[in-house]
């Protein structure tokens, strides 16, 4: 249909309004069956919405008639309006690209609540005197500034664009970090979006930073809105003069304190040469990248774990010649007799991605590791080892969905069975093995389909 009438659906941003509400006039009662959904980029875009007799602009400053809304209970008929109405503008948000964010303490206090954040149910609360409404915070007007729907420009919007993040510094001082770099880019960019995302609550949480690159794209971003106790998913935006956005993304922690703990951060950026090479498939060049590192440094043993894991003959020995001498050894440097992964090909001390390779989760980096996409199985015979226990963690690394459950059998018993993990969470396992002969890791789907089930075995240690 949309085609016959020359709309095309992949160059345009779309709004569909259902009429799936039901409103009761006489009894003043509302209850839909409506979508409320969108998601779109610069491009294109598509809203589902609902339009009702009721929902009119004038409306909105309406103390009475008190209705009955049948998701929001008892409310006056403007605050019905302003849900509904504000969730038009929240969900063509989406269509326009924004994700969600909510608003600093200094914004809330200032304007109110952030639109793509709980800004659809305050949107116009302020023409009732009920709070100060809703708005849009800078990180989201500066997106909107190049989207053709609102620059009036269509100029490279179907370009294919290509824009890297460069000389990456991160430094942390307290409760805030700094972080610094490049913005090398096939269009110029004109902003840095900064998005802290802490664990729990969905991309709600969001905090916004902004930062303005110089023409160079050389860019500072100072983060200071920052929440005691969580693993914090960090991602930058780089948002071109097209409207297209290209994404870096990475996690720190915060303690309890609210001390930030960047280091995880700190190491992939000290091995972004050392990747660079192995992306493009130089071990030897790779290689000169992990002698100009500190020996004892744990991005010299993690770039040089990574080198080895990735070798075709890489170096492993039974569970049984260990050297009686070493009271522990990495589970990963043993051999299997039984390994398979539910997506690629089994991989040890390094992830199987080509853009990060890095054993990556909860915003700890590991040393060593075993690569486990749900459905996956590694087997292995400790005859004659002497081991007591394993020890070690389990988790996924930074990424946007996925779930997995990870179990641990000896001599075919369940020792070991997780919650649903899902990213931002590393749990920590040890189980014994006095007398034990066979062992086996085992990771399932968490409920929701195998796809990015990245799971990951974490420094799994034998120790006698």
């Amino acid at each position: 249909m949309l085609k016959k009438a020359g709309i095309d659906a992949n160059h345009e941003t779309i709004v569909i309004f259902t009429n799936l509400g039901q409103w009761n006039p006489a009894l003043k009662t509302f209850v839909h069956k409506s979508p409320y959904y969108a998601s779109g980029s610069h491009r294109a875009g598509t809203a589902w919405q609902l339009d009702s007799p009721e929902l009119d602009i004038p409306n909105l400053k309406l103390k009475k008639p008190i209705i009955t809304d049948g998701e929001y209970g008892r409310i006056s008929l403007g605050k019905h309006v302003s849900i509904f109405i504000g969730g038009i503008a929240h969900e063509m948000g989406h269509a326009f690209s924004l994700p969600h964010c909510r608003e600093s303490a200094a914004e809330k206090e200032a304007f109110g609540t952030a639109l793509m954040g709980g800004g659809n149910r305050t949107y116009f609360d302020q023409v009732r005197g009920e709070g100060k409404g809703s708005f849009i915070p800078l990180a989201h007007a500066l997106r909107l500034a190049s989207h053709p729907q609102f620059s009036g420009s269509v100029k490279g919007m179907q370009d294919q664009t290509r824009a890297d993040f460069q000389q990456l510094n991160v430094k942390n001082a307290g409760s805030k970090f700094t972080i610094s770099g490049k913005v090398d880019a096939s269009l110029p960019a004109y902003a840095v979006i900064g998005y802290l995302d802490p664990e729990g609550g969905g991309d709600y949480n969001s905090r916004t930073e902004v930062a303005i690159p110089m023409k160079n794209g050389e860019f500072t971003m100072e983060c200071d809105e920052i929440v005691a106790g969580k693993i914090t998913d960090l991602r930058l935006v780089a948002c071109l003069v097209n409207g297209a956005t290209h994404i870096w993304r990475n996690s720190y922690q915060v303690d309890k304190n609210g001390v930030v703990d960047v280091s995880a951060i700190q190491v992939s950026l000290e091995l972004n040469q050392f990747a660079n090479a192995l992306r493009n498939g130089k071990p030897t060049a790779a290689s000169k990248e992990i002698a100009k590192l500190p020996k004892e440094s744990l991005a010299r043993k993690v770039a040089a774990a990574i080198l080895e894991g990735k070798k075709r003959n890489r170096k492993t020995l039974p569970a049984h010649q260990v050297p009686k001498e070493l009271n522990s050894y990495p589970l990963s440097r043993i051999p299997p007799k039984q390994a398979s992964v539910g997506w690629l090909r089994p991989a040890y001390d390094h992830v199987p991605r080509p853009e990060n390779p890095f054993l990556i989760s909860g915003a700890r980096i590991f040393k060593t590791g075993i690569y486990a996409h749900a459905a996956a199985k590694h087997g292995y015979d400790l005859t004659g080892g002497g081991w007591q226990r394993l020890k070690g963690y389990c988790g996924l690394p930074p990424q946007r969905g996925g779930s997995v459950r990870f179990i641990i059998k000896t001599d075919g018993k369940e020792v070991f069975r997780s919650q649903v993990v899902k990213p931002g969470k590393t749990v920590p396992f040890e189980v014994p093995l006095k007398n034990i002969k066979t062992l086996e890791l085992i990771t399932e789907d968490g409920g929701d389909g195998k796809a990015v089930d990245w799971g990951l075995w974490l420094e799994p240690t034998l120790e006698r």
